[in-house]
């Protein structure tokens, strides 16, 4: 089979002028970055404004494993059959990050015949959203070391210093450095470091604003530090959200593009689900469920984290509620969740796979306990068993979930078919979606409220630090949902437990306040917001030839 490059690179791509005109757009309300890709226009957003709103469907997946799940590629497969049952769809996606571009992850474009395109532009530096937030966040930093040099009037305490540079890469050397050194003239010496730009606040804010106001409004809210006389600096005090706010004012414009079958997409921001709220932006989605019956939109990793953050803050925040989640299982993930080494499982073992299958279960209570339908989209390997899959559906009719195989990753849109209509239908039936908690409990308690009912824990242990950092926290006002940066890898904060671990508690070892995007987040074991490569990265294999084609890029 071809590579998803080679896939892509064959594609026979419509000019997005002509992409906007199956959504009634027209290219006026285009801001055109060459023949493939636009930014969507303020004047389409105003226009849009009053037009209903259509069927929001929410994909996610069981925890990930090396063995892969192909959650972006079933959500793109899924837009492309809705199509092809005589549905009106648009996907919602988020930017890619270079780090895991460049890492081991991949890409973010989704894979096989089920692909978003120009593909090596997505993956790259597509509209240079990535840059605006990466500029923007560093020039708060280089503001408030600027203010320390000409003579901190504001008494920053550079001890108390909470904003960190960012980086679109993975450079675990960059996470703890110095900075200021080489003499008076150099700045004032301080420990600082740096995270990943999908880990930043900035990001953050960009996702949840809903315009440009609100942008600058929520970026002056960013809190920078404390003063020796422990009272917050925010970002507004260094007059920074002026400047940090025309850095971003395209940024802040969704990106249209298309699928390998010419599925209108839209793709804007990209937060880590680990790290961060692992959702793409507000004014996306927003917009996508104004221009189609039907937005396909993803979050993060598995349910645990992507999708319980897409429920609990981005939904709560921009006033959406779900009509539909879809949640994403492998015959070969879980499997490996039941035990199986990488290497064996091709392997037919019906044995591993119902000690592992108790991964999908713990996804599929969980997402109903939000009051949304959901059905399960097995998403089939060539090395799958009829008595595997056969098995999994079993699971799922015991547990009252719908499900459909998918074979979008090898056949496209129409691999995807019998999951659209299974989708379409659970989009019928009666919904109350309701956040799992009430952002009036105390942080400990919402902390609690998420490891216990969506992560399966006993309860939550926290640190003395964080027991400090909830105390000053609370003075700022704690009336916000809470966002756990925790491993991706398991329900637990032991990316080593596998399945459905029970009888664990969540550490919890530090909390911060993103004032400007409006949560607190909870950092859990060893999990960490700039990360590293692996020992051959996936750049190694990235290549241009003497034409400028790029190979090896997945």
């Amino acid at each position: 089979m071809l590579t998803d490059i080679e896939i892509a690179q064959g594609a026979k791509m419509l000019p997005i002028k002509e992409i906007a005109k199956k959504l009634e757009i027209s290219a006026d309300e285009l801001e055109f970055y060459g023949k493939y890709k636009a930014k969507l226009s303020e004047e389409l957003v105003s226009r849009l404004e009053t037009k209903p709103d259509g069927k929001l469907i929410l994909v996610t997946a069981i925890n990930p494993t090396p063995a892969g799940e192909g959650k972006t590629t079933t959500t793109v497969g899924l837009g492309q059959a809705m199509p092809l049952i005589g549905k009106n769809a648009i996907i919602a996606l988020r930017e890619p990050s270079l780090g895991p571009v460049f890492g081991v992850k991949g890409g973010a474009a989704g894979g096989g015949y089920a692909q978003v395109v120009p593909m090596e532009d997505i993956n790259l530096h597509f509209t240079g959203d990535m840059h605006a937030i990466t500029s923007a966040n560093n020039l708060l930093c280089a503001l408030l070391d600027n203010h320390l040099q000409q003579g901190n009037l504001l008494g920053i305490d550079q001890r108390r210093i909470l904003i960190k540079r960012c980086l679109d890469m993975n450079d675990r050397a960059l996470r703890n450095i110095v900075v200021g050194l080489g003499g008076k003239i150099n700045g004032v010496p301080r420990e600082d470091g740096f995270q990943i730009t999908v880990a930043s606040e900035v990001m953050a804010i960009l996702c949840l604003c809903s315009d440009v106001e609100d942008l600058k409004k929520r970026l002056g809210n960013i809190l920078v530090a404390y003063s020796y006389d422990g009272k917050p600096i925010f970002a507004r005090d260094l007059n920074a959200e002026g400047a940090m706010t025309a850095l971003l004012k395209d940024a802040i414009k969704p990106n249209l593009v298309q699928t390998l079958e010419n599925t209108p997409a839209i793709m804007h921001g990209g937060p880590f689900a680990n790290i961060a709220h692992g959702c793409n932006s507000v004014r996306a989605t927003k917009l996508a469920l104004k221009l189609a019956d039907y937005c396909i939109t993803e979050a993060g990793f598995g349910s645990d984290l992507g999708a319980e953050k897409f429920l609990d803050i981005k939904c709560r925040l921009a006033g959406l509620a779900p009509s539909a989640i879809v949640i994403v299982a492998t015959v070969r993930a879980l499997k490996y969740n039941g035990g199986i080494p990488k290497a064996e499982l091709s392997k037919e073992n019906t044995d591993a796979l119902k000690k592992g299958i108790v991964n999908l279960g713990a996804h599929i209570e969980n997402m109903k306990k939000y009051g949304v339908p959901v059905v399960v989209a097995i998403n089939r390997f060539l090395t799958d068993s009829e008595k595997e899959l056969n098995l999994i559906a079993d699971y799922c009719k015991n547990l009252g979930a719908d499900f459909a195989l998918s074979e979008v990753f090898a056949k496209g849109g129409e691999g995807g078919k019998e999951l659209a209509q299974k989708v379409v239908e659970a989009c019928e039936k009666s919904a109350s979606f309701a956040p799992i908690y009430d952002t009036s409990l105390s942080i400990k308690e919402k902390i609690t409220a998420i490891a216990k009912t969506i992560y399966g824990a006993e309860g939550v242990n926290f640190t003395a630090a964080a027991e400090k950092n909830i105390a000053e926290i609370e003075e700022l006002g704690k009336d916000m949902p809470v966002c756990i940066a925790k491993t991706q890898y398991s329900l637990s904060d032991d990316e080593k437990a596998l399945g459905r671990p029970t009888g664990f508690t969540i550490t919890v070892r530090e909390v911060k306040i993103s004032a400007g995007a409006g949560f607190i987040v909870a950092l859990t074991g060893s999990i960490m917001t700039m990360p590293g490569l692996p020992k051959v990265p996936a750049a190694n294999n990235i290549d241009v030839d003497e034409n400028g084609k790029i190979n090896g890029l997945f």
